[in-house]
């Protein structure tokens, strides 16, 4: 299964919206199985956007995991892909310029989107 960052900022936003910061006891994220979701929030995991409990059991196809809470990298990814319009900007550099990118270097691009907004703000 591809690692999929339109779930990945789908199951965060879901997170967030919870008031009191646990994650909803089901994740339902409109076009996506739980398959997939629960593979997602096991790399969401270990990639320490979230904290979760491994789920994945014995004769299990695809590993999962059930989210806990986001953490504060996972709000500071968050934050860097909330707006769409920056996140579609970062996902056509991406896509179009280097077909695919590791975790860290999408958070970069995010991050820079924001300076140079920042920037243009100060100046």
């Amino acid at each position: 299964m591809k690692r999929d960052m339109e779930l990945v900022r789908g199951i965060l936003f879901a997170i967030e919206r919870c008031e009191h910061g646990h994650a909803p006891q089901q994740l339902n994220i409109e076009g996506y199985s739980a398959e997939q979701i629960g593979y997602h929030v096991f790399l969401m995991s270990e990639a320490g956007l979230i904290h979760a409990v491994d789920a994945t059991c014995l004769g299990d196809e695809t590993p999962s995991a059930i989210p806990i809470r986001m953490t504060w990298a996972g709000h500071d990814f968050l934050d860097a892909c909330r707006d769409e319009g920056q996140w579609q900007r970062a996902m056509n550099v991406i896509g179009e310029q280097v077909k695919s990118a590791p975790f860290d270097v999408i958070k970069a691009v995010l991050a820079k989107l924001i300076e140079l907004q920042v920037y243009k703000v100060i100046t």
